[in-house]
């Protein structure tokens, strides 16, 4: 069994981007073979605000770039997440049990040709614009009950 005492919650940050239609931007994953999608999200590097992290992360992931980016509104606390035991000390490069994420609401000002997932360190092999309330039985089990705080948190604002 693992010391999670050893353990912290690796700084991070991710993007519930909306459509003119209301529905959010998902991802599904190369690197899992689980049937799971989920909305850009990533580490922050050192000294990157939040903000800047999370625009950045979208474009490395999405291919968007910040200029059809507008934020709505930032998240009021940090969301945490742990990873399942089996994963822990074997993803990222040092001792993270999980993440602490920021999360920004954000709607996309640009169309479907300005989306490219083919970047030069790709994430993804297919996305798609999902309804808000299909999010958190599309996304991988550990990760649900954050998507499903997120979702309260912006739900007013779709």
């Amino acid at each position: 069994m693992i010391d999670l005492s050893e353990y912290g919650y690796r700084p991070a940050v991710g993007v519930m981007l909306v459509n003119d239609a209301r529905k959010v931007w998902v991802g599904q994953r190369l690197d899992s073979a689980l049937e799971a999608w989920q909305m850009p999200q990533g580490g922050l590097d050192p000294g990157e605000s939040p903000r800047e992290g999370a625009l950045r992360e979208l474009q490395e992931e999405t291919g968007i770039d910040p200029s059809l980016v507008e934020i709505v509104a930032q998240a009021r606390e940090e969301r945490t997440y742990d990873l399942p035991h089996d994963l822990i000390g074997k993803i990222w490069k040092e001792k993270w049990r999980g993440q602490r994420q920021t999360w920004f609401l954000a709607r996309f000002l640009g169309t479907d040709a300005d989306v490219h997932i083919d970047t030069p360190h790709p994430e993804f092999r297919a996305w798609k614009w999902a309804e808000p309330a299909e999010l958190p039985a599309m996304i991988v089990p550990f990760k649900r009950e954050l998507y499903e705080a997120v979702l309260a948190e912006f739900r007013d604002l779709l």
